[in-house]
């Protein structure tokens, strides 16, 4: 299913969620200026699970891999990873903001994509593919509009073979089917391989969008204090 819009009008301008697209935007640009090196910037800068296993474990240096939280939801594996990402943050992103403010909404964003990071090494502590994207930190902001929004509509296109039906559908139904999509597939491909599961981090996804759910009511409550 492919979001095109949501019925939700937001009261102010969502600057953070406009920088936010842009700063991912630009960050794929200077991947695909770097060429072969492309790859190389992605394991030093993506968040490898093997490593913070080690780093929470077994008490390795952490200063690196603790950076690699932050700087691997900036970052894409391709153009399509890239567009499909930012057009979740696009629709959904502007009403959260909207809710928790430009300050919160950037700490609540970053949060859910280390949240959703942890919750993908608990999950693969041995994997040793750098996992990068923005999918974790969407997928808090995703799991926030599902408890702000329930009713929301959403007009969404469905790839069916040769045809692409577009319909409305609530907030609800859709992002609780993608939940329950991402939460299927991890437990599907748990304890499978890298290469098994398509390169997806699933448990990413889930945790993000478990994680956006829990901590929005503590971010709802600091804005009203």
């Amino acid at each position: 299913m492919i979001p095109l819009r949501d019925t939700i009008k937001s009261k102010t301008v969502p600057f953070v969620n406009y920088a936010l697209i842009a700063i991912c935007g630009a960050a794929f640009l200077y991947e695909l200026s770097l060429g072969e090196r492309a790859l190389q910037f992605i394991r030093a800068a993506g968040v490898t699970p093997a490593a913070v296993a080690a780093t929470i474990l077994r008490g390795h240096p952490a200063s690196r891999v603790a950076l690699t939280l932050l700087t691997s939801m900036f970052l894409h594996g391709g153009w399509m990873h890239l567009l499909g990402n930012m057009l979740y943050l696009y629709i959904f992103g502007d009403n959260v903001e909207d809710r928790l403010g430009h300050g919160g909404y950037l700490v609540f964003y970053i949060l859910c994509g280390v949240a959703s990071a942890l919750v993908q090494v608990y999950m693969q502590p041995s994997s040793t593919a750098p996992l990068i994207g923005a999918s974790g930190a969407i997928s808090g902001v995703l799991g926030a509009y599902f408890i702000l929004y329930p009713k929301a509509r959403v007009l969404t296109m469905i790839p069916l073979f040769v045809f692409f039906p577009v319909v409305e559908l609530s907030a609800f139904f859709f992002l609780g089917f993608w939940f329950l999509l991402q939460f299927l597939q991890g437990a599907l491909f748990a304890g499978a391989g890298d290469a098994a599961r398509g390169g997806v981090a699933w448990w990413a996804h889930a945790g993000g969008f478990v994680a956006g759910a829990v901590l929005l009511p503590v971010f709802l409550l600091l804005r009203r204090l």
